[in-house]
């Protein structure tokens, strides 16, 4: 067999199926759900894409990559959905834009998905905007903790941050050095608010995470909670 490099858009083997997540205010999301090949999942990982209004979408490219690489290189299930009016190319889920608020329906019906799937240990990694729907409403639902991935902290309050504090739920939050909204400095004091914050503060690192080394590292912070017996991950796949 021959050696791929494990960079850009390629596409490692899963069980990849098309989903429709139902939301309770009656809208219908379009989404994807990957997992591992060959084994069952020891982790889920429920992506949520940056802003809407400014691209974000379920292909962001740290969101696909995850769903592209990690079913196989570290057996985590990955389900990444469109928010409400969000169109890519799996599709266009139903509603309008709602200002991280309504949104709140769309991650409960993802989390209805992972629940009547059985998958296991789920984790929610929101990207940008993505973190302000996790921070606003991850708490209300049996997940092992969030991932933030450049949070900007715009619309999270200081109560829905704070009360991540002895909430038994990890708390992790990568912060690139070089970020638009929120850089290392300014974030270690909104984050005082959760004592408990695993703070990762990414040399070089910048908001959109661009580029292979960027990515690597993101994926591996990924990894390092939801199945780190499996780190280093790979550079290389043999098929």
């Amino acid at each position: 067999m021959t050696a791929v490099e494990i960079r850009g858009g390629i596409e490692l083997p899963a069980r990849r199926e098309n989903v429709e997540l139902e939301t309770s205010d009656g809208l219908t999301l379009v989404g994807e759900l990957s997992l591992p090949e060959l084994a069952p999942p020891v982790a889920t990982l429920v992506a949520l894409h940056p802003l809407p209004t400014a691209g974000g979408f379920m292909d962001s490219h740290i969101i696909r990559k995850a769903a592209a690489r990690l079913p196989a290189l570290a057996d985590i299930a990955v389900l990444r959905f469109n928010f409400r009016g969000v169109t890519s190319p799996r599709g266009t889920s139903g509603g309008e834009f709602g200002h991280g608020l309504d949104e709140q329906h769309d991650l409960a019906a993802a989390m209805d998905l992972v629940q009547s799937r059985g998958l296991p240990h789920p984790w929610i990694v929101g990207w940008s905007f993505g973190t302000e729907v996790a921070l606003k409403w991850g708490l209300e639902h049996p997940i092992e903790g969030a991932i933030l991935l450049s949070p900007p902290l715009h619309r999270t309050t200081p109560a829905e941050l704070a009360a991540w504090a002895g909430s038994g739920k990890r708390l992790v939050a990568v912060i690139p050095e070089l970020d638009d909204y929120l850089r290392p400095a300014q974030a270690a004091e909104r984050f005082a608010a959760v004592p408990e914050t695993e703070f990762v503060a990414v040399e070089g690192g910048k908001h959109l995470w661009v580029g292979e080394e960027q990515t690597y590292r993101v994926l591996t912070e990924i990894v390092a909670r939801l199945n780190p017996g499996v780190l280093p991950l790979p550079r290389t796949w043999e098929g």
